[in-house]
């Protein structure tokens, strides 16, 4: 019997089944995984694709039938503004890990301000002033504070707060994680952040999901055409 298992080990359909004909099964990256199944490896696995591929709706519905909070944070307390998230969760089954622990944090950027809020109340006396801190420095700071232990990590779009320069601190953070054991799945439409080294990268889009190396993505293409030459594609717009 392995013991050595990352917590979540495969993804794959559970009893209850989702319409076929609605949301989120017209994604084709959601109808894949729920035929399909997704086995995770150890280490960190991005999701990399456009603004509706997918990638975020797969990070999330896996996130929360792991016991993670909806809009961002632990297993151990959650805070709810409007329940936005899809069904996605409840018709996924997780294979776990043996004796993985039950611990995670789910990081999205579009919900961090209100966890921040909770967190006002809930936090201990020694934990840092989110709300005091830039967008970036807030987000490096959970990082920092939060990223701490070997556990399931999702993050959803989390270079929509950095920088260049902060985004390679992300990168570094994550190689942290993983040499203390945890096991990170992340959505991104960043260059930088896939060029992790070591990492796996499931390319998302109209075709569902396929493996893919870094040279490859078409996001990384498009983005070296763009600094080569801006005027191939904005030229475009100022002709529209």
């Amino acid at each position: 019997m392995d013991f050595d298992q990352p917590p979540v080990v495969r993804i794959s359909a559970g009893a209850h089944r989702l319409a076929e004909d609605a949301w989120p099964m017209t994604i084709p990256a959601v109808t894949q995984l729920m035929s399909e199944g997704l086995t995770l490896d150890k280490g960190v696995t991005f999701l990399v694709g456009e603004n509706g591929s997918g990638k975020s709706t797969i990070v999330e519905g896996i996130a929360v039938a792991f016991g993670l909070s909806p809009e961002g944070g632990t297993p151990f307390g959650r805070h709810t503004t409007r329940a936005t998230e899809s069904p996605l969760s409840g018709a996924l089954h997780l294979q776990r890990g043996i004796g993985t622990g039950r611990w995670g944090f789910f990081l999205r950027a579009e919900t961090m301000h209100g966890w921040y809020t909770y967190f006002d109340t809930h936090g201990g006396p020694r934990d840092p002033d989110f709300h005091a801190m830039s967008h970036g420095e807030s987000f490096l700071s959970v990082l920092e504070h939060r990223f701490d232990s070997p556990g399931f990590y999702c993050l959803d779009e989390p270079e929509a707060a950095l920088s260049f320069s902060s985004t390679l601190a992300l990168i570094a953070t994550l190689q942290r994680v993983v040499a203390d054991g945890g096991q990170v799945l992340c959505a991104t439409h960043s260059p930088v952040l896939a060029a992790l080294p070591g990492a796996r990268l499931l390319e998302v889009g109209e075709w569902g999901l396929r493996e893919a190396v870094w040279e490859d993505l078409e996001l990384v293409w498009h983005w070296r055409r763009y600094l080569e030459t801006p005027q191939a594609y904005l030229r475009h717009l100022r002709d529209e």
